[in-house]
C-alpha cells in the first residue's frame, strides 16, 4: 500500500485543504483518506500515519507533527524544526532540529522514542543529506568539505561506509545492505551495491563521456583576507602554450556546496579551453555550523570577499590562467552574487546571472519564501533595515562596466523575473551591455529540472556567451540568432 499526498510545499502552493489517501496498489482501490490542512510530508509507522504540519508563522521552519490511525489523530510534537523521514514501526527517524531558529543552520537526525527525541548526529557537526532506518540502525549521507558520505549509527557510534571523493545523492538500505546513486567530479550518477565494500552496478552515462573530455577538480586550501580558511577546486583545461580564459561559478544557497560533484555546464566550458574556478565560501554546507551561519545579515560582503581571494590564489599558481580575460556565473544565490560582484569590480570581462536577485526588498515581497528566508539572509524590518538597499545590486548598476547575460524562468517563484527584468532595464538605461533571455517554463531550479530541450538552449547560451566575450572579443551577443534551429 503507499500513502499519497497533494501538497506540493508550503509557500504559495499551500493549499488550505489537502488530502491525505491510503491506496491498495494491487487491488487498485481507494482504503482511505483524511484532510490534512497545509501537511508537507507523510510516512508510514506501522499501520500509522506520521505527518507534518507547517505552522503558519513560519511555515518553512516550524512545524506540528501528528500521528494518524483509524480516523483518530494525536499529536506528538508541537512548534519543532523537525521533520519525520522514516520509521521501523516501533521508532520514528526526524530531521532537523527541534528548537530551530534559521533555517541555515545545520539537520541533524533524531530518534523518536517513548516521546522524547534522542539525538543520533549532533556530536559529528555536519549537516545531514539523506537518511534511512533499517531495523534498529540508522543510515544516512551527509555533506563534508565537498563530499557526500553514506554513514550509520551503529552502537552509538558513527561508523562511515562510503566515504569517497564523490556525492552518495540517495540511497536505500535493507538488512545491512545498501543500493546507492553517487557521482563524482569526473561521472555522473551511476547505481552502486554496498555490502561491505562498493560495487558500481551501472555505466547508464558511458555514451556522455565518450563525447566529452571529462577532466577532475583539483582540490585547493587558501587563506581568505581575514585568515579565514577556504576551501576551492579549478578544472584545467587542456591549454598547450599562451593563457586560457577562466569562469568563476558561484554555488546557490547561500548554503550550497562545490567540491566532487559532476557539473556539466562546467565539464563543458573546460572542453572549449576554459579554466573554471569553483570556492565554498562562508556560508556554505559542508563544514561548522558557525562557519554556514556567518553570511546571515552579510550576504555579499566577507563571502564575496573569500571568493576573488579564491580567484587570486588560481591567478597566482596557475600561470597559464588570463587574468585579463575572467567571467562569473551562477544561478539563485550563485546569480546575486554574479549581479553583485559586476557592480562591486571591473576584473570580469563576461558575466551570466540565472535566476538571481537585483533588490531584496522586492525579493522579500515577491519570493515565494521571502517573508521568512530573506529575513533570515538579509535582515529584520525590511522597510527600514539598510541592508536591503544596501545589499542590493541595483543600486550600484552604474559602476557595471561588465558586459553580463541575464537568464530567468518565468515559472520561478523562488528568485521572481522582476529580479533580472529590473537589473536589465536600469543597466539598458544607463547604457550598459546587458541581454536577456526568458524562459517561458521552468522553475527556480530549471537547470537540473527543466526539459532536456530548454537546458540545451541554456547551455548554448552561457557557452556561445562566454567564448564570444572572452575568447573572440565580439562586441554583440544575438540571442535570438544563436538559438536558431540548426545553429550549432
Amino acid at each position: 500500500m503507499t500513502c499519497q499526498h497533494g501538497s506540493t510545499g508550503s509557500a504559495f502552493f499551500d493549499g488550505e485543504k489537502v488530502k491525505i489517501q491510503v491506496y491498495d496498489t494491487e487491488a487498485e482501490a481507494l482504503l482511505e483518506e483524511f484532510e490534512a490542512p497545509r501537511f508537507t510530508s507523510a510516512i508510514w509507522h506501522g499501520d500509522k500515519i506520521v505527518y507534518s504540519q507547517p505552522r503558519k508563522e513560519n511555515p518553512l521552519m516550524l512545524r506540528d507533527i501528528y500521528l494518524y490511525e483509524d480516523g483518530k489523530t494525536e499529536k506528538l510534537l508541537e512548534n519543532v524544526g523537525v521533520e519525520a523521514v522514516d520509521s521501523n514501526g516501533k521508532d520514528i527517524l526526524f530531521v532537523g532540529r527541534p528548537e530551530r531558529k534559521y533555517l541555515s543552520q545545520h539537520r541533524y537526525l533524531y530518534l523518536y522514542r517513548e516521546g522524547e527525541l534522542k539525538p543520533l548526529t549532533e556530536e559529528l557537526g555536519l549537516s545531514t543529506y539523506d537518511a534511512k532506518l533499517d531495523g534498529n540502525d540508522v543510515y544516512f549521507s551527509f555533506l563534508e568539505a565537498g563530499k557526500v558520505p553514506l554513514a550509520r549509527v551503529w552502537n552509538k557510534k558513527i561508523e562511515r561506509l562510503v566515504d569517497e571523493k564523490a556525492w552518495v545523492t540517495s540511497f536505500d538500505v535493507e538488512n545491512g545492505k545498501a543500493a546507492l546513486i553517487m557521482m563524482s567530479d569526473t561521472s555522473p550518477g551511476e547505481v552502486y551495491a554496498w555490502d561491505g565494500s562498493l560495487k558500481q552496478l551501472t555505466s547508464y552515462n558511458e555514451k556522455i563521456l565518450a563525447k566529452l573530455k571529462v577532466r577532475r577538480h583539483r582540490h585547493f586550501k587558501y587563506k581568505s583576507f581575514d585568515g579565514t580558511e577556504i576551501e576551492g577546486w579549478y578544472i584545467k583545461p587542456d591549454v598547450e602554450e599562451g593563457k586560457a580564459p577562466v569562469v568563476v561559478f558561484v554555488h546557490g544557497g547561500p548554503k550550497g556546496m562545490y567540491g566532487y560533484r559532476f557539473d556539466y555546464m562546467a565539464q563543458l566550458l573546460a572542453d572549449r579551453g576554459f579554466y573554471i574556478l569553483f570556492t565554498n565560501p562562508r556560508g556554505s554546507n559542508g563544514y561548522s555550523e558557525e562557519f554556514a551561519l556567518k553570511v546571515l545579515n552579510r550576504t555579499g560582503l566577507e563571502d564575496f570577499k573569500d571568493i576573488m581571494e579564491g580567484l587570486r590564489w588560481l591567478l597566482e599558481n596557475e600561470p597559464q590562467a588570463d587574468g585579463d580575460r575572467v567571467g562569473i556565473t551562477g544561478i539563485s544565490y550563485g546569480g546575486f552574487m554574479t549581479n553583485w560582484a559586476v557592480t562591486q569590480t571591473d576584473a570580469f570581462k563576461a558575466a551570466v546571472s540565472e535566476n538571481g536577485i537585483s533588490y531584496w526588498l522586492t525579493s522579500y515581497a515577491f519570493s515565494d519564501i521571502g517573508l521568512w528566508f530573506d529575513k533570515e539572509v538579509i535582515g529584520d524590518d525590511p522597510l527600514r533595515n539598510e541592508n536591503y538597499r544596501k545589499l542590493s545590486p541595483l543600486f550600484y548598476a552604474e559602476n557595471v562596466k561588465t558586459p553580463i547575460l541575464l537568464i530567468h524562468s518565468l515559472e520561478d517563484y523562488r528568485c521572481p523575473l522582476d529580479q533580472s527584468l529590473m537589473f536589465y532595464h536600469v543597466l539598458k538605461d544607463l547604457g550598459k551591455e546587458a541581454y536577456i533571455a526568458i524562459f517561458k517554463q521552468g522553475a527556480h531550479g530549471h537547470s537540473i529540472t527543466g526539459k532536456p530541450r530548454h537546458r540545451m538552449k541554456r547551455y548554448k547560451l552561457i557557452a556561445e556567451f562566454f567564448e564570444r566575450k572572452l575568447v573572440k572579443g565580439e562586441k554583440e551577443f544575438k540571442i535570438e540568432e544563436i538559438l536558431k534551429p540548426g545553429n550549432k
